[in-house]
């Protein structure tokens, strides 16, 4: 399954730029193109609340729709990222079409960076996974987004639910830690990690769109290997992420990671909802 990660800078014309990008995915042999988050916006959540309404679209309008019409058209599939007007409710979110351009997952951001812009938005109210038809047959597919990285639970909730292959559109620096924090949920759960992040220079942004395996140990490798498909660089591009389904479904089926150990017995306190020193903060809803 190739996953081409659309690795762009945002601007006025961000429709037409994000379907070129798509069509030039498709002519490089990709199953699935996804882009950084928010791409309608370009992550710009700046000025009043009325100024970033009106930058919002819905999930059914023009915006979305151009994109669902050329999955159908390419016979590829395309996760699309907007900032989404839900109502009153704003949302972080991502439409994941299939190849013939129906919509197999619709997932909004859970957890919403509450300390700094994003505390106008609704969270996403779970996380969820679906069966991407492809040309090689069903993929288990999953999504979080950006600051859902850095909780554990995000990606342990994907794997519960059978995700093979996690999309991570993604709106930050991405550094060491971040690129660790990626490697491990792959690692850790034993699945496929897809990153597409905003080129620099972006605001706040620097590329390293990447992708995981998850499979510490290969048949024909010696010891432990780095997980790491590919990593870009800071520039614009299209970068394209060939995960080896068989191959990582053998692997899932033999190792000792993700669900065949666990204790969740033990692990009620993980959903208790109280807040300690030294992590309470005032802006947390």
């Amino acid at each position: 399954m190739k996953v081409a990660l659309l690795q762009m800078t945002g601007g006025d014309h961000n429709l037409e730029k994000g379907l070129a990008f798509c069509r030039q995915a498709r002519s490089c042999g990709a199953d699935l193109a996804l882009f950084p988050e928010m791409w309608n916006c370009g992550y710009d959540l700046s000025g009043s609340l009325s100024d970033i309404r009106a930058r919002a679209v819905p999930a059914d309008g023009p915006f979305v729709t151009a994109h669902r019409k050329l999955a159908e058209e390419l016979g590829m599939a395309v996760a699309v990222t907007f900032l989404e007007a839900d109502g009153p409710a704003l949302k972080n979110s991502v439409i994941l079409f299939d190849r013939r351009g129906r919509e197999v997952l619709h997932y909004a951001k859970v957890h919403t960076c509450d300390f700094g812009e994003e505390r106008v938005l609704t969270r996403g109210e779970g996380f969820f996974t679906a069966d991407l038809d492809t040309a090689e047959g069903p993929v288990r597919v999953g999504a979080m987004i950006c600051f859902d990285r850095e909780f554990p639970e995000s990606a342990r909730l994907l794997m519960l639910q059978g995700a093979e292959v996690v999309l991570v559109p993604n709106a930050c620096p991405m550094e060491i830690n971040r690129l660790s924090q990626l490697r491990t949920r792959a690692f850790e759960n034993m699945m496929g990690l897809a990153t597409a992040n905003y080129a620099f220079p972006h605001p706040d942004c620097n590329g390293h769109s990447s992708a995981f395996d998850g499979m510490a140990y290969r048949e024909g490798e010696p010891g432990s290997r780095d997980t790491l498909i590919v990593e870009a660089g800071e520039g614009e591009g299209i970068f394209l992420a060939d995960f080896p389904l068989g191959q990582m479904r053998a692997y899932r089926s033999a190792e000792a990671h993700g669900n065949a150990y666990r204790r969740p017995d033990l692990y009620g306190g993980l959903t208790e909802e109280g807040v300690l020193p030294p992590f309470v903060r005032p802006d947390r809803r």
